[in-house]
């Protein structure tokens, strides 16, 4: 009898926990993603790019995410807001016009180097997100597309 009393406390006061927390939210990731920072103001991003960067990449690496129903669960929420916070620390295609030649370049370097690797976009967000999951054409596109930004850069940045 003790035991039961004792797991229905335990159960009882993970409940009260879990409910608490759904009140502990992160901040929702709702700027502007095509501003005028945006990567589109300093590069051409043809159309078909455009597309793939929205669909695959934009939700965590710009200022504006389209937040699903189940973010509002804790500690879902958390996990993912984590996720878009470190993925804007290191590439923001909505502040890329702010940053200084080199390191746009680099960041082209960057982006080709992880979609070759297919590190981005990420398993666990293309798991959910199947029509981020990108395809040899849509890679080759993309990675055609930095060399050029990147070689803009670099040429740019060695003018300083």
């Amino acid at each position: 009898m003790k035991k039961i009393f004792k797991l229905k406390n335990i159960l009882i006061s993970l409940s009260v926990i879990f409910i608490i927390i759904q009140f502990i939210r992160p901040s929702k990731n709702l700027g502007e993603a095509f501003g005028p920072n945006d990567i589109t103001q300093s590069v051409a991003v043809p159309e078909d790019v455009k597309n793939i960067l929205v669909a695959s990449c934009y939700d965590c690496h710009s200022n504006h995410t389209n937040h699903m129903w189940y973010e509002n669960i804790q500690p879902i929420g958390w996990w993912i807001g984590d996720h878009i916070s470190e993925g804007k620390h290191h590439l923001n295609f909505s502040e890329f016009n702010t940053y200084k030649d080199k390191r746009k370049s680099h960041k082209f370097e960057e982006i080709g180097e992880t979609v070759t690797a297919k590190e981005m976009p990420m398993s666990s967000y293309t798991l959910i997100h199947g029509n981020a999951k990108l395809s040899d054409e849509q890679i080759k596109l993309v990675l055609s597309w930095a060399a050029t930004g990147q070689e803009k850069f670099k040429q740019e940045g060695d003018k300083d």
